[in-house]
């Protein structure tokens, strides 16, 4: 055992080496068993300044020859245990005690190869027994015994209760040693009471320091009687206390400068003493020691050296050391123990002691004196906060919201809106340039700027890229990229999976007002909670949302929004019935709040992967991607502009005679006004050489003209949901594909990826169902498609990637019901509930009926 000493005068060192055991405890009935025993080896009850050897088995004679290694001080006891190692619990053969003080006495300081052989006690119903042998070797610790201060203090440094070893009748020897004892008693003023030859107690309660020799009465116990001091046949813990023998009361001349017999207890007369100020009070034992407690706790020793505590109120023994000062034990449901600080409002499982608390609020306050220099010094040379973007950065300011940190050495970035964090930069997610990693990968750099992977799962390192589709080459180039439209639609649907929030948003509407019922509870609602799982409630259905409904809501919610009647939208040509902002919307004074809505919506559906009714012009998909449309994009949209456009640069405009400049009129509800394409456009003429320049400057005006504020509320409205980056994987027409799905059905797939319960492909029912389906026209198709799923649209991968609630479901015809019945559906799930139906020709008017009349939703 090697223990490392700390005294007044510099470092020793203790090296106590354990080397055997021979049991005989009652509780080993069998001798011929072999027996798996450790020691444990405790410094002044401190769990921290713990060791154990390791398990050594044997019959009569157990061997460890092992060094361990406490910090402890001359004045501190040694507390060893021997325990035998059974498969469920462990169990107590014996314990014994070393006094380092008293075993540097009887050794002059010295412990050089000092062999100790220590008899194990155990209790035994209800005596206290020897359980066999225990041999130490002491070796290495040299003490100057004068260099102690007068008498021993044998400081329990675990809390205030602690007992105190006083050497009333020996002087101090030197001025230094009156110097130490003055500064240890200055040290521990807090906890340890002053010398007993300098004690008064003053009327309010406080101590102060006199020359005449005090000893106090003893205090008097809850019965009148004075409580005794440690005597054998002393209670065990949990038995109550008034077993203890009572000493005789003593005399009203206690405080006579005459020594009182060390076998009674004493107490300072506290009677004018306000509630609540009388927290110490010392008693003596018959060696001498003092014992501090709180309140009406005594501390005590039995004659083996064990101590236990005694609680004067409830009259009850306990080996656990009392609690400090505004500290409470409970108990959980599950019957665990847990400790109540009412002081700070706080909850640990680990037991408090004084020393814990004291360490506590010293590092507390250390940690408050090191933030106010930190902030000082911050403030003196003004560092910027770490939020702040640095001025070389090349990706510029992060969004509003966010925030840069690093910790450990590694840089993530908080997300002040969503209250989330994530590793990866904000302003790279979701490029092309920047693929997302794999879970648990993470990308860095070494010192000379070779980009290394670091695999957090499997704790490994590697310098090839983990990004699917991409694998480097020998000569260190990457290769090509896989930009498949399946995997960047994976990609975002990582991207949305991982910065998903729990729980669910509810939106109640009503079909009558659908869309200002949803205008109202979006725009009421955080951008970032529409993140979250939708819950569609439409108000008079009992309908239950597990997808279905969310699927209905949004195909008849973006059929309402961008519905041309309301003056938002407009077609974009007579034969061209996709949309785009109509410049006339300004007519509503809330219509910036109304694209920002939309736009809110739009980023919903992408979000959680749900199609609209209506798509938009390719050159506003391309808007949204932050592209420029070209002037190819214009013939889609307006073919009569772009045919003038290309007159204008296919002809020669001074052989024409045309005059041409850089300005435009718009006309928006019978006003008409003119759009300058540059500064003074007006008076400069459009020329053989700088025609291109002016194609070009009224290709941009004419898709951006009068819509510019209201495209920019759209892609704010879009962006608060969905960051615009993560889209930048997609061009417009994918973008487009994934925001409305596929609208033509091939019916051989539908047959292919078709599920059937209580049915199979042989029933009649279900020939005489594909019979019906090939004879309806491609519209009543759809709607068929929007009774079971909700929506009526595919996804890329046709019915075979069909989403239900959990993800991926296919098409299901199940056998329910009687042939009376209408089929029902199950939008959720992409069930058809098709009764036994007789014939074909009541199948086909069932069917037929229950997708062109009926409408809502039920709860079976």
């Amino acid at each position: 055992l090697k223990v490392s000493v700390f005294t007044p005068l510099g470092n020793k060192f203790l090296f106590d080496k354990l080397v055997s055991a021979k049991p005989q405890s009652p509780k080993l009935p069998n001798r011929q068993s072999r027996l798996s025993s450790f020691v444990e080896v405790t410094a002044d009850g401190l769990t921290s300044e713990t060791k154990k050897t390791g398990k050594r088995s044997g019959n009569l004679e157990l061997q460890w020859n092992e060094d361990l290694t406490l910090n402890v001080t001359p004045q501190s006891r040694l507390d060893l245990k021997l325990w035998s190692c059974h498969t469920l619990r462990k169990e107590l053969l014996g314990s014994a005690t070393i006094d380092l003080l008293e075993t540097l006495r009887t050794h002059d300081g010295k412990m050089e190869n000092v062999q100790l052989s220590l008899v194990l006690q155990t209790e035994n119903k209800g005596s206290v027994v020897a359980g066999g042998e225990l041999n130490v070797c002491l070796d290495g610790m040299v003490v100057d015994l004068g260099s102690l201060p007068n008498g021993s203090a044998a400081a329990d440094s675990e809390s205030c209760l602690h007992t105190t070893h006083t050497n009333r009748g020996e002087a101090n020897k030197t001025e230094m040693n009156r110097d130490v004892q003055a500064s240890l008693f200055s040290l521990t003023s807090v906890c340890f009471p002053p010398p007993i030859d300098k004690v008064e107690v003053m009327s309010n309660g406080m101590e102060s320091s006199c020359g005449a020799r005090q000893t106090p009465p003893p205090p008097s116990s809850p019965s009148g009687r004075s409580p005794a001091a440690s005597s054998s046949g002393s209670p065990s813990p949990g038995q109550e206390a008034q077993a203890t023998a009572a000493p005789a009361e003593p005399s009203p001349n206690a405080t006579s400068n005459t020594e009182q017999s060390a076998t009674s207890t004493a107490e300072p007369n506290t009677d004018s003493l306000p509630t609540g100020e009388r927290l110490w009070w010392f008693a003596y034992c018959s060696s001498g020691c003092v014992f501090v407690c709180l309140c009406s706790w005594e501390q005590r020793v039995l004659p083996h050296g064990r101590v236990y505590y005694v609680d004067h109120n409830t009259k009850t023994t306990t080996w656990e050391r009392p609690l400090p000062a505004g500290w409470e034990k409970r108990v959980d449901q599950r019957g665990r123990f847990y400790y109540v600080d009412h002081n700070t409002r706080t909850t640990t499982w680990q037991r408090p002691t004084a020393e814990s608390v004291r360490n506590y609020q010293q590092w507390q306050s250390q940690r408050s004196q090191l933030q106010g220099a930190m902030h000082q010094f911050s403030q003196r040379f003004l560092y910027q906060p770490s939020g702040a973007p640095v001025e070389n950065d090349p990706l510029g300011a992060l969004p509003p919201g966010w925030e840069k940190r690093q910790d450990n050495g590694r840089v993530y970035f908080v997300n002040h809106n969503t209250r989330t964090t994530q590793w990866d930069d904000p302003r790279t997610q979701g490029m092309i340039k920047e693929h997302p990693l794999p879970p648990g990968w993470e990308m860095k750099y070494t010192a000379e700027g070779v980009r290394y992977f670091v695999d957090h799962n499997s704790r490994t390192t590697t310098f090839k890229d983990p990004r699917p589709g991409f694998e480097s080459r020998q000569g260190g180039s990457p290769g090509a990229y896989d930009r498949s439209f399946r995997w960047k639609y994976h990609q975002f649907r990582f991207l949305c999976h991982s910065n998903a929030l729990p729980s669910h948003v509810k939106i109640s509407v009503s079909r009558q007002t659908l869309f200002e019922d949803s205008f109202q509870q979006i725009m009421n609602v955080k951008p970032y909670d529409l993140r979250r799982r939708l819950y569609i409630i439409m108000r008079g259905e009992e309908g239950l949302d597990y997808g279905g409904i969310a699927r209905e809501w949004f195909f008849l919610l973006s059929h309402e929004v961008l519905n041309p009647m309301y003056c938002l939208f407009e077609y974009a040509g007579k034969n061209n019935y996709c949309l785009q902002i109509n410049p006339a919307s300004s007519i509503n004074p809330d219509h910036l709040t109304y694209f920002r809505f939309i736009g809110r919506f739009i980023a919903m559906a992408l979000y959680h992967g749900k199609f609209i009714d209506t798509g938009f012009t390719l050159p506003f998909y391309k808007r949204m991607l932050d592209k420029k449309p070209t002037l190819k994009d214009l013939e889609s949209i307006d073919p009569e502009f772009y045919n003038s456009i290309m007159w204008v640069k296919e002809n020669n405009l001074a052989e024409c005679g045309v005059e041409l400049y850089f300005a435009q009129d718009m006309e928006i509800l019978g006003k008409v006004s003119t759009h300058q394409l540059k500064d003074d456009g007006e008076n400069e003429l459009v020329t053989e050489e700088n025609k291109e320049e002016y194609i070009s400057l009224l290709t941009d005006w004419r898709f951006t003209r009068g819509v510019e504020e209201q495209t920019k509320a759209f892609l704010d409205g879009f962006n608060e949901v969905v960051p615009l980056e993560w889209l930048r994987y997609f061009d417009e027409k994918e973008l487009e594909l994934m925001l409305c799905g596929m609208q033509e059905i091939d019916l051989a797939d539908w047959q292919k990826n078709t599920i059937y319960r209580h049915y199979t492909k042989n029933s009649k029912q279900i020939h005489w169902f594909w019979q019906v389906v090939k004879e309806m026209d491609n519209e009543k198709r759809i709607r068929l498609l929007q009774f079971v799923t909700g929506t009526c649209r595919l996804p890329v991968g046709g019915f075979q990637e069909l989403i239900g609630s959990n993800g991926p479901q296919k098409f299901c015809i199940d056998k329910v019901g009687k042939e009376t019945w209408l089929p029902r559906s199950h939008t959720c799930f992409n069930r058809l509930d098709l009764p036994p139906y007789k014939s074909l020709e009541q199948l086909r008017e069932k069917l037929l009926f229950a997708i062109e009349e009926t409408e809502g939703f039920g709860q079976e």
